[in-house]
């Protein structure tokens, strides 16, 4: 039997991992590695690109500052959260401000340090990137539209970590070789950007209560229900750009089947969106974003599947 202390540790141990979202840094990690693997260097070992020790550090310093991210969201959003997520909000108050305080600066610490090993570019993409997060949470986040695309563009950054990583190891000859890479890479982060982007969206009218009373400047708060579905409408009718140059103008082998289900999803998700107006309606369609994004990731792999089928990848050129 667990003591009421060990019982109370425990407790405190999930709260931090609530605060932190842990749940999601394992599917950023994924989603980076995978990236590498399928898109920004196809022609290196799979093998080799898992035993990358710099990165390594750049994918556990992505991993680690989004970690620092959410805490700091956390901190700023106590009062809003209280409000519309009570449950959550009661098991994340079990840690206090100043140990959530405490933890955020010493994984910022963590994040820089292991950045400036790999490089002082590295050092300086990641101290503006933990400086942006912290410029959102605390100002940018409770104004309209520029504070959703913000959300967005922090959300996908960690991929352009990684992608300015390999670039900058290739030479200036091999960098024309490699610009089919970056517009796959760079179509990819745009479709998911937009589907961040629509995710923010749904989660302010899921919230729209604990904004009102926070005084929040969201869109449904300034120009109501009706405003917002309809910019929902229209940024989901964009996911067809970014599609259309991976499907027909570049190849992402067995991806596309990815795609084109997630334009019936979508279709469904517009029909229900117009007929939601309540907290739980709103939360579905925010589950079935989500679902998206990390089938997204897993179907990555469908660019190549032959690593997965033969391992060729894994074994081979020794």
């Amino acid at each position: 039997m667990l003591s009421r202390q060990h019982k109370l540790l425990v407790m405190k141990i999930v709260s931090l991992f609530s605060v932190v979202r842990g749940y999601n840094i394992p599917i950023i990690v994924l989603a980076q590695y995978l990236s590498a693997i399928f898109i920004l260097a196809p022609e290196i070992r799979a093998l080799d690109i898992l035993l990358d020790f710099y990165l390594f550090l750049i994918v556990f310093a992505s991993a680690v500052t989004i970690a620092s991210g959410y805490i700091i969201n956390n901190f700023y959003d106590s009062q809003k959260d209280l409000i519309n997520r009570p449950n959550k909000s009661m098991l994340d108050r079990l840690v206090s401000q100043k140990t959530k305080l405490t933890v955020y600066f010493s994984l910022n610490f963590l994040a820089v340090l292991m950045a400036s090993i790999v490089s002082w570019r590295a050092f300086l993409f990641f101290s503006a990137y933990i400086f942006l997060i912290w410029f959102y949470s605390h100002k940018i986040k409770k104004y309209p539209i520029i504070g959703n695309l913000m959300s967005a563009l922090l959300a996908v950054t960690p991929f352009f970590a990684i992608l300015l990583y390999f670039y900058n190891k290739i030479s200036f000859e091999e960098i024309e070789n490699h610009m089919s890479h970056f517009v796959v890479i760079s179509a990819h982060a745009v479709f998911l950007f937009l589907l961040l982007l629509i995710r923010e969206m749904i989660k302010d009218l899921e919230n729209l209560k604990g904004d009102l009373v926070s005084d929040y400047r969201t869109i449904p708060v300034l120009y109501g229900e009706n405003i917002s579905k309809q910019i929902i409408t229209a940024l989901t009718i964009l996911t067809v750009l970014p599609v259309y140059v991976l499907v027909n103008i570049y190849d992402v082998g067995y991806m596309d089947i990815y795609f084109y289900a997630c334009f019936g999803v979508l279709l469904f998700f517009l029909i229900y969106l117009w007929k939601s107006n309540s907290k739980e309606q709103f939360l579905m369609l925010h589950n079935v974003l989500k679902f998206l994004i990390v089938s997204g990731v897993c179907c990555i792999v469908l660019i190549n599947p032959s690593v997965l089928w033969h391992g060729r990848e894994l074994i081979s050129n020794y």
